[in-house]
């Protein structure tokens, strides 16, 4: 989301370099969103809605997310991205999830001020999957966690099941399974029971 903001600021080469290096691991994660959302001080709040417009989906995620809470399983999306580009994905996609847990960028006489705020900050996603298991009612065993970058790693380690979304090299060897698509996702959850067809 946030070379997404770039473009529409003129610095989405810059994000795209520090973005990376989150991804890598090169840079703690929080560091490196601070530094990429620092670039966008000043951005209208007219270009970030604009930005946020055209977040979407991968294609098929729609489906399986509505056939997963279809079968009856809570659904969480836990990014160290922006709520509103999540919240706009979503509704364009015309699906929903259980619960969303994100950070937002901090906005002030309508522009943005360089600053991001949120519960993925100072907290590792570990942190917000024991939360929502707990919310739950469920062992930290019957939870299934899909990542693919450095700071899905505390995510992955706890929970039951750790799926591997095109990982980082440096997340591979932590996932039980790594998938490279969405239709290898879904069929994961429809040969393990947990989309159920009628």
């Amino acid at each position: 989301m946030t070379v997404l903001l770039g473009r529409e600021y003129d610095v989405a080469g810059e994000i795209r370099g520090l973005a990376e290096q989150g991804i890598r691991g090169d840079v703690d994660f929080t560091t490196s969103l601070r530094q990429r959302v620092s670039l966008l001080e000043g951005m209208p709040e007219s270009k970030v809605d604009a930005a946020f417009n055209r977040c979407k989906l991968r294609n098929g995620a729609a489906e399986m997310l509505s056939d997963l809470r279809q079968s009856g399983l809570s659904v969480a999306i836990i990014t160290g991205s922006f709520e509103r580009g999540v919240e706009a994905a979503l509704q364009r996609a015309g699906v929903e999830v259980d619960h969303i847990i994100a950070n937002n960028l901090v906005v002030k006489n309508g522009a943005l001020t360089g600053a991001v705020e949120g519960p993925l900050l100072d907290r590792q996603k570990d942190h917000a999957l024991e939360e929502l298991a707990l919310a739950e009612g469920l062992d930290l065993g019957q939870t299934i966690a899909v990542g693919n970058g450095s700071q899905d790693l505390p995510m992955l380690r706890i929970a039951g099941t750790a799926i591997g979304f095109a990982p980082e090299p440096v997340v591979e060897e932590y996932c039980d399974v790594v998938m490279t698509s969405i239709r290898e996702l879904q069929l994961y959850f429809e040969q393990h029971n947990l989309i159920k067809r009628e």
